[in-house]
């Protein structure tokens, strides 16, 4: 009416009382989840004092693992007059001589580099409440996932890959808050691709191809998005939301290049396919179990060819290790399935000189008891469990804490999943009281007010 042009995004905001403006919002809210911010945000920082090691693998055995059967010798149970007679045998290792369980004997030969957390201990017996302590430092309320506040803290390596990588992650127990950023900007959240017991590979990441417009196409629209963006910007240059939803389509244009070829590893060479268990079709119809074998194989082959090509943050997961019954059997599949495979991803990423600037961390949510009711099973235990880190900034070797003779409860060298958290951020040169973000108020942080960096473990 006064003859003065009016902005689309002015327009908006007046129309109908500005209605209209909070759809808009609302849309670029909604999508903000799976909207990696701009690239600022993303880019490498320095920490807080120099790091023990750059990046971390996490391998998660969901279910639980029993530790008196794997990495805690319990000489007691072995005595049949006191105990069952189906545990497993445990041996000395390495010039170290960590003890470990026969269902590892490919493991075994890296005891020199293991640190073994024998006094791990949890507040949750329950699988659901314990694996999302276990990622997030909160079981009940939505909080960042360990590998959100690790690329918050240090940023990425590389412009085209996601920062943060979760592979065959089940989507129970948490689900996505298990991988996601919550409070913290979208784009640290994590890449959940491939589902459990299923081999990665590039149709495990959805709407990686654009199958109506090519490459070059692609970029135009892009680029035609960036500058309509751009105009929109200088009216509003406080609202960042569409700015985050514009770089989220161009990071996802650049990772339909990138990452297909990390998740293809039809390139590495047989030798190398033979020692993560990864053989072909016609083989593993033969195979039985050792089809399984083949899926955590080719899993922790995708996880070396990330951490190598820059990725923060990778987790990789096996599941089933419950054993309420048939404890045994449990047992033996599962480590059958993971030994090789994890014991081939320790080799490669020494032999490529990653090992000294990666944390390995391996574990479960918490502990099993040492028998139930049943004839064979084992029940879930959140007094005492074992984990074990391996490479950049941890003695090798080594163990540090203990059970007590059933191996229950830890009773010494005592570690809770805060304190986990705490040293984590430590090797990697952040301080976990500093490693704040500011929301609705006040300041969180991975380890909530908890925490302590356990420096007898540190090499």
């Amino acid at each position: 009416m006064s003859g003065q042009l009016v902005s689309r995004r002015s327009m908006l905001k007046q129309a109908s009382q500005g209605f209209g403006y909070l759809a808009l919002a609302g849309l670029a809210a909604r999508n903000a989840p799976a909207a990696p911010q701009p690239e600022s945000i993303l880019a490498a920082k320095k920490p807080h004092f120099a790091p023990r090691a750059q990046r971390v693998l996490f391998i998660q055995m969901r279910g639980a693992p029993s530790q008196m059967d794997t990495f805690d010798y319990k000489p007691y149970l072995l005595n049949k007059d006191k105990n069952r007679d189906w545990r497993f045998q445990f041996s000395q290792h390495g010039e170290s001589g960590l003890w470990i369980s026969e269902l590892f004997p490919h493991i075994a030969k890296h005891a020199d580099k293991l640190c073994l957390l024998r006094g791990m201990h949890t507040d949750f017996p329950i699988h659901n409440e314990a694996t999302l302590f276990l990622h997030t430092g909160n079981s009940v309320l939505t909080r960042p996932s360990m590998g959100a506040w690790i690329q918050y803290g240090l940023g990425t390596e590389n412009d085209n890959l996601p920062g943060f990588v979760v592979m065959n992650m089940q989507h129970e127990a948490g689900g996505g808050q298990n991988w996601g950023s919550a409070f913290l900007p979208a784009a640290y959240q994590g890449l959940s691709i491939g589902r459990p017991f299923h081999e990665i590979g590039r149709d495990d990441v959805r709407h990686l191809a654009n199958a109506r417009l090519s490459p070059a196409l692609q970029r135009q629209q892009l680029a035609f998005a960036r500058a309509a963006n751009e105009r929109l910007a200088m009216q509003d240059p406080t609202n960042r939301q569409i700015d985050g939803l514009i770089e989220s389509y161009e990071r996802g244009f650049r990772m339909q290049a990138a990452l297909p070829e990390l998740l293809d590893v039809s390139d590495e060479s047989e030798s190398t396919l033979d020692m993560y268990g990864v053989t072909n079709r016609e083989k593993r119809k033969a195979m039985g179990r050792d089809a399984l074998m083949h899926v955590n194989g080719t899993q922790c082959l995708v996880a070396r060819r990330l951490l190598e090509a820059g990725v923060r943050f990778v987790e990789i997961n096996d599941q089933w290790w419950d054993g309420h019954n048939n404890h045994r059997d449990c047992l033996e599949g599962r480590a059958w399935a993971t030994d090789q495979p994890i014991a081939a991803l320790l080799t490669d990423l020494d032999r490529r000189g990653l090992l000294d600037d990666t944390l390995v961390l391996w574990g479960g949510e918490f502990g099993r008891t040492v028998g139930n009711a049943k004839k064979d099973g084992s029940d879930h235990n959140a007094g005492g469990f074992t984990m074990w880190m391996a490479g950049g900034g941890v003695k090798g070797g080594f163990s540090y804490g203990g059970t007590d003779e059933t191996g229950e409860n830890a009773v010494e060298g005592r570690m809770h999943i805060h304190d986990l958290h705490a040293t984590i951020l430590h090797i990697l040169g952040l301080d976990h009281k500093a490693l704040t973000y500011r929301y609705a108020g006040r300041d969180f942080r991975l380890t909530d007010v908890y925490g302590r960096v356990a420096q007898n473990i540190l090499a």
